[in-house]
């Protein structure tokens, strides 16, 4: 699944939900953001670590 695709999920399901439409349009803002820096990649290809 493409970041893009996981992304639209997501804000469908939190939607229903009920999230804020301000708090959606920031967690947007975030996934643009990450797709700017991967592209829009496969979830199973993104690796995140963190340096101590």
């Amino acid at each position: 699944m493409l970041l893009s695709e996981a992304w639209g999920k997501y804000q469908s399901d939190k939607k229903i939900e009920g999230y804020y439409p301000l708090t959606l349009k920031m967690y947007g803002f975030q996934c643009d953001l990450l797709k700017r820096y991967f592209g829009n990649i496969r979830m199973c290809d993104m690796i995140l670590q963190q340096k101590i």
